[in-house]
């Protein structure tokens, strides 16, 4: 049983959505101290997937951001590695069911109780009312500490 509460990445990624990053940053960098990149790249390459990809309210941006970190620590460059290919995608899936597990879904609109699938681009202001309705600082402290509880459990390779 993975402890949100206790876990030192979902308090970072936690941190970095209350500092104004958004969903998919801010578990994305939590885990920058584990890949080199510098914290500007880290936050464009991860800034559009926010809002479940750019406010479409698809798959959840905690998830991308943990699917990023993922691809970073333990994912494959080669064309053509169809076993490695084979075996990062279980662990996507892996990592996708316990999320789905404990909330239900990964996409954004089912998590955040809306119907409409796209919204306007403009996010809205945090607000102490923003917060009370939204669960995203849970969301992203439970992906990053998925992500955390996953590391433990498979070391990374050796780059």
């Amino acid at each position: 049983m993975i402890n949100y509460e206790e876990s030192k990445y979902g308090q970072v990624a936690e941190d970095n959505f209350l500092k104004g990053y958004n969903c998919s940053q801010a578990v994305f960098l939590a885990f920058r101290d584990l890949y080199e990149m510098d914290e500007v790249t880290a936050a464009r390459l991860s800034s559009s997937f926010g809002g479940g990809m750019g406010r479409l309210r698809e798959v959840c941006g905690a998830v991308s951001g943990m699917f990023m970190a993922a691809g970073l620590l333990y994912g494959y460059d080669t064309p053509g590695a169809n076993s490695q290919k084979a075996d990062h995608y279980q662990r996507i899936q892996e990592l996708a069911k316990i999320y789905e597990e404990e909330n239900g879904s990964i996409v954004c609109r089912d998590l955040l109780g809306l119907t409409q699938k796209r919204q306007e681009p403009v996010p809205e202001e945090r607000t102490k009312e923003y917060y009370k309705k939204r669960p995203c600082p849970k969301l992203v402290r439970m992906a990053a500490a998925i992500m955390e509880a996953y590391i433990a459990e498979h070391p990374l390779p050796s780059r």
